[in-house]
Order: C-alpha cells, then structure tokens, then sequence
C-alpha cells in the first residue's frame, strides 16, 4: 500500500502559509548586503546545528557551539558532543549543494545524510546510512516509558521506498506542507537505530532548499523546536493519537516557520532603515570617530559619553565635544532629567 498523507488545510495553516510567503517575497524583492546576508548565513548554520543536536541531548551551551564550529578549542566539552555539532554542520553543507536543483529525494541521499550525522559518535551500534535490522523504541527520557514503537525492521525498507516515491511526486501540495509532512514520517519510520530526529529535520530542510524555499538559508526552525519542545514531542505524538491524521503537526510546523520568516523580515527592514539613516548621516561630514559612534546608535538606540569614548576610541572631552557637535548638526538630541543625571544619554533625531 502506497504511503499516503492526510490533512486538511484549516484557517491556520492557510494564514501561515501566506505570511510565509510573504516573507519569501520580501527576501527575493528587496536588496540585502552580501556581508549581512553571509553573516546571518553563519549565525542561523551555529544555530541550527546547535539547536538541533541540543534536542538530541548534547550538552553545549550556544557560546561553546560556536567557538567549535569557528574552529577553537573549547575544554571540558564532550567530545562526542563536540563531533556531534561538527557533523550536523557537515550534513547541513551536503544538502545545501541541493539548492534548487531538481535531483530527486532518493533514499540514498537520506541515508548519505545520516552517515555524515552519525559517523564516529556516540553509540556504537548507530550503523551509519544503514537502516537498523533490530526494533526500536521511542522512550520518555525522564520518566523510561515506551511511548511509541516504530514498525517492524522488515517493513522499514519498503516504507521508505514508498516514502521516497511520496515526497517526488508531491507536486500538487506546498512544498512547505510536503516538507512537514517529511519530518513526520521519517521521525515515524524511525528507520534508523539513532538519530531519527537529526536527519528528519535535515531531510524537512533539503526539500525547501530544493523547491526554492530557502530562505537565503537565514531560518532556523530547531531553534523553535528546542525552545518549546514539549509543544513539539506532543504535536508529532498527536498524530498518531488522531489516527495518522498530521493536520495538528501541520498546523505547528508551519507556524513555526512562519514565526522564524517574521523574525528574518524584521532584522532584514532594520537593516534596511539603518542602511538608509547611515547614507543620510553621511552626506553631512562627519569625523570618522562620530560615524562609528553614529552607527553604534543607528544599532542600539541611545549612547552615552562612556560608550561613545569605547566605541570610537578617544578620552572622555573628545566625546564630549564630538557628541556636542552632533547636537549642533542636529543629528542627536540628549535625554537627560538635569545636566547632572547620571543616566544622560543621547539618541537620534
């Protein structure tokens, strides 16, 4: 029997399927400065792989995450937590070389996918890019209960094979929904002895990269998971409970997208509107210490003298004088209760 997915489109999914869109528009419409755009590219790649392996249980704080992923020796990590993140960071690299390509999701790609998460980590019998010959159990990790079991290890290759077949010949539904869908059957499959999880949200990621959905690769949907997993563990596990229905699963999964787009269009019009104050600011003359300072406020709202003798490297009457100038060009206002309060600071006009 072929693998088939049922689901409706409620109100809910349909509004964040639409902002989404949105969002896609945005980010192909407006012109975002390469170096932003690589340096968002770099911190969504450590948030990600972060994320993503902390729900699996790896112990490092996001700081430790990113000093491995730069290349720095951190002490008194675990070092199969450190290859773990290493290797998300290698799997997030070969699905990106799918980009909107039109090669189709083949069970070898899925399961290339797992050998470069699993390869040389903890739990021996992890068996990379092969599907596991004995039964699985989905365990409660604090209470050990079995709160699902996966089907049989003989039904395994032609469910995936059916899978497979599904996902390239979905073309009628969004692409998005498709990818949601993906996540769920490979966590339910579960045709591998670890690290499921990983590569279902891999595999949900490679087809939006593949069907053009990919963001600028600046979204980070395991940083959602991680931060609300008890929602996430109950809305994979009501599907089985409403009978393999994913429509509840669907609903999370695209406001979980939705929720990372909106945050993407908000950082990409500050930059915008920065980028714009910046050129104004420009075209008045400043000194080079006053333009740093004038960016340092575009960024965070307000400076004080102490922060503008940081930002732009001089001694206290320096600032002083420069931040007086500013208020002359009528560039920047004080904010003060008195001349003497020691909370005066400056924002722009």
């Amino acid at each position: 029997m072929a693998f088939n997915s049922e689901y409706t489109i409620t109100p809910k999914i349909n509004k964040a399927l639409v902002e989404i869109e949105r969002v896609r528009g945005f980010l192909d419409a407006v012109k975002l400065k390469d170096d932003w755009i690589a340096d968002m590219q770099k911190k969504a790649l450590i948030l990600e792989s972060h994320h993503s392996t902390h729900i699996e249980g790896t112990a490092l704080s996001l700081e430790q995450a990113k000093s491995i992923l730069e290349g720095k020796k951190v002490k008194g990590v675990s070092r199969d937590d450190e290859k773990e993140l290493l290797n998300y960071k290698k799997a997030m690299d070969f699905i990106s070389r799918y980009l909107g390509k039109d090669d189709p999701v083949s069970e070898g790609i899925v399961r290339e996918v797992h050998k470069i998460l699993v390869k040389g980590v903890r739990g021996e019998n992890a068996d990379p890019g092969n599907y596991r010959k004995i039964q699985n159990y989905v365990v409660n990790s604090r209470t050990r209960e079995v709160v699902y079991t996966p089907p049989a290890p003989l039904e395994v290759p032609h469910l995936m094979r059916e899978f497979t077949e599904w996902i390239n010949k979905a073309e009628d539904a969004s692409p998005i929904l498709v990818a949601g869908i993906a996540q769920f059957q490979l966590v339910h499959i579960h045709p591998f002895i670890d690290g499921n999880g990983r590569t279902a949200r891999l595999l949900s990621t490679l087809i939006l990269y593949k069907t053009g959905y990919d963001f600028k690769r600046l979204f980070t949907i395991s940083e959602y998971y991680d931060k609300d997993r008890p929602n996430y563990y109950q809305a994979i596990q009501t599907v089985r409970k409403n009978n393999m229905n994913m429509t509840t699963w669907l609903e999370y999964f695209v406001d979980g997208l939705r929720s990372q787009m909106t945050e993407i269009q908000a950082k990409g019009e500050q930059l915008i509107k920065q980028d714009s104050q910046l050129q104004k600011i420009k075209k008045i003359g400043l000194s080079k210490r006053q333009e740093k300072a004038v960016k340092h406020l575009i960024i965070k709202d307000r400076l004080s003298v102490n922060e503008y003798q940081s930002v732009a490297s001089c001694i206290r009457r320096t600032a002083q004088r420069d931040l007086e100038e500013l208020v002359e060009k009528k560039i920047v206002k004080i904010v003060a209760k008195s001349p003497t309060d020691p909370t005066k600071h400056y924002v722009l006009l």
